[in-house]
């Protein structure tokens, strides 16, 4: 079982404490986004968890509880920095802070644990193709030697994150402007020994050595864990989504970085609430259970493929 830490909030950053009170009780509580009253109970048990993929804008205060995790489970971060101030993301620390994060995690856990996403990419008068291109190539040479992949997606325009990014005064992001941007990504990041991959894209980037990637993704799991798995593409995600499939542990509108361009927040009003229903002992990440919920078992499906006695014998000849 592959989980997911998470696409609908930033656990590390904001739900450390909760999360670590979960690895040691064995176990946390999903709630249904549509339905409150179903409750999926989902074991967090070494025996059970064959991978955990946290994402995350600021992994800080996870810092002092990675060896416990590394001793219990296989996991690496996606790891979003992006190069926007607090106009756009106005609940995230000084950009050079988290850098100095990602590089002391990458020092602890090595590269193939730390995944750097430099999304969603917008444009306005302010973030232009120019300005990109310059903050990638600054901040590349800083994360190269922590990393060897950067993973890039444009952003989306959902009826909420429309709303919320109005003050911005986005432009188009055409075929042409992604264009420019890619080929200026990948011509800068030719000899870095960072691959670009693109996430959840219509576009076809291959052109430039950009090809589409996955988050949830088979081959670092099976690179980080050291066996091959057997698991399938998820299908409750979009087409053009490459992602294996996986057991989500968040909530929506539980994040407090405010980012404008977020799909996972109604808004800043309710995730400020979420947060204040939270509490650290509880096994929902927000809110506490009423009674009247149905909690059913996720069922566990191990996915490492072991070894047969054929090729255990095959490998001492």
């Amino acid at each position: 079982m592959i989980i997911s830490a998470s696409r609908r909030t930033d656990i590390p950053a904001f739900y450390t404490p909760w999360f670590m009170n979960r690895v040691r009780a064995g176990f946390v509580d999903a709630i249904n986004p549509f339905n409150r009253k179903q409750v999926s109970r989902i074991s967090l048990r070494p025996e059970d968890v064959d991978c955990i993929v946290f994402w995350t804008k600021n992994a800080a205060p996870m810092l002092p509880h990675l060896e416990e995790l590394r001793a219990k489970y296989p996991f690496y971060f996606q790891f979003t920095i992006t190069p926007y101030g607090h106009d756009v993301e106005p609940g995230l620390p000084d950009k050079r802070e988290v850098i100095r994060t990602f590089q002391q995690m990458s020092q602890q856990l090595g590269k193939a644990r730390m995944v750097w996403r430099y999304d969603p990419i917008l444009l306005n008068d302010h973030y232009t193709i120019e300005r990109h291109l310059h903050d990638f190539a600054v901040m590349l040479e800083m994360l190269a030697p922590y990393t060897d992949r950067c993973v890039i997606s444009f952003l989306d325009l959902y009826r909420k994150t429309e709303r919320n990014t109005k003050p911005l005064a986005l432009r188009p992001l055409g075929i042409p402007e992604m264009s420019a941007l890619a080929e200026g990504f990948a011509r800068l990041a030719k000899d870095s020994g960072v691959t670009l991959q693109s996430c959840s894209e219509a576009i076809d980037l291959a052109a430039y050595g950009i090809e589409h990637g996955a988050c949830i993704d088979k081959e670092r799991i099976e690179r980080v864990i050291g066996a091959p798995i057997d698991v399938k593409k998820d299908p409750t995600q979009r087409d053009v989504c490459h992602c294996m499939k996986s057991v989500d542990i968040g909530q929506y509108d539980t994040c407090l970085h405010r980012c404008r361009y977020c799909y996972a927040n109604t808004n800043g009003r309710m995730a400020e609430a979420s947060f204040a229903d939270h509490h650290s002992d509880a096994t929902i990440l927000s809110g506490t259970l009423r009674g009247d919920e149905t909690i059913t078992a996720r069922k566990v499906t191990h996915l490492k493929i072991q070894p047969t006695a054929e090729s255990q014998m095959d490998s001492l000849f």
